[in-house]
């Protein structure tokens, strides 16, 4: 149930209405943007919502259970406020949403209908359509630990407990040579082991990708390959800070980073085939972990 202002109320009861819908959007890098359907500016709260986005709105479907309810909106990607570089690099991705019903002619007569996150979004050539989802979605988020083989930890964080600020897991650097249009070599990774930085972080520091951060896919030899080609071209000379990886693997935890005993997984938990196991003459049943 809604609790409208005595002002809106009183808007509402006249039976002629001048309202309009306004959304309001915060990345998660803090940076908020506004759109409204009205044809004018809008602004209230601190916030401008602005008409020249081309931010149109789906019907909202909505269902009585804990099914998350859903709401599409379609926008241009020529517009100054959404690049199509910026969704590229996801930092659209569980944007938080506002959407509001506003009085425009007098904004400070208005009620938050709905709150959610930016889901998937798809995108063409010249627009994007994104989905809008309610707070429901959060309760298919996993909660607490997951009993499985692998690590559950992010590497370097608390739990880890590895340093990523070492020389030994990092490294800067320049693109030397390219390989294709997610791989090249720097001269200061030659010295590392091969797979020091696979499944790892590059940070780009200068060049087109500046502020930018990439997935690593595979290294050897000096050789970074990206899991996906940045979204503008990597040029010779691109400055970069590049983290190792991890593929949270007890063995791997033990052997590249001596951290085993900081592993957060289960790696000596029974898989499905001890259900189809069945004793077998001079088995040894001692007690001791299967292999």
């Amino acid at each position: 149930m809604k609790t409208l202002s005595s002002g809106l109320q009183a808007h509402l009861d006249s039976g002629t209405t001048t309202l309009s819908w306004c959304w309001k959007i915060t990345r998660r890098d803090g940076a908020v943007y506004g759109f409204t359907d009205h044809d004018l500016v809008l602004i209230f709260a601190g916030t401008t919502f602005e008409p020249e986005s081309g931010f149109v709105p789906s019907e909202i479907r909505a269902a009585q259970d804990f099914s998350v309810d859903a709401q599409d909106v379609e926008g241009a990607l020529s517009s100054d406020r959404i690049t199509q570089t910026d969704i590229l690099d996801g930092r659209w991705d569980n944007a938080e949403v506002e959407v509001w019903r506003v009085n425009w002619a007098s904004t400070d007569q208005r009620v938050l209908m709905r709150r959610g996150n930016l889901g998937d979004i798809r995108r063409g050539r010249t627009s994007f359509v994104a989905e809008v989802r309610s707070l429901a979605h959060w309760l298919n988020q996993t909660v607490g630990r997951t009993y499985q083989f692998s690590c559950d930890a992010d590497l370097g964080d608390a739990r880890c407990g590895v340093n990523l600020a070492s020389p030994l897991w990092s490294a800067t650097g320049t693109v030397a040579t390219l390989s294709g249009s997610r791989g090249f070599t720097a001269v200061a990774l030659g010295s590392f082991a091969n797979g020091t930085f696979a499944l790892g972080v590059i940070s780009w520091t200068t060049g087109a990708n500046a502020g930018r951060k990439a997935e690593i896919a595979t290294f050897a030899s000096g050789a970074i390959t990206l899991f996906e080609a940045p979204v503008r071209p990597i040029a010779v000379g691109d400055a970069f800070l590049a983290t190792a990886g991890c593929d949270k693997q007890f063995a791997t935890c033990s052997a590249k980073f001596g951290n085993g005993v900081n592993f957060r997984g289960f790696p000596h938990m029974p898989g499905e085939e001890a259900v189809l196991r069945y004793p077998n003459q001079g088995d040894a049943n001692n007690g001791a972990p299967l292999t």
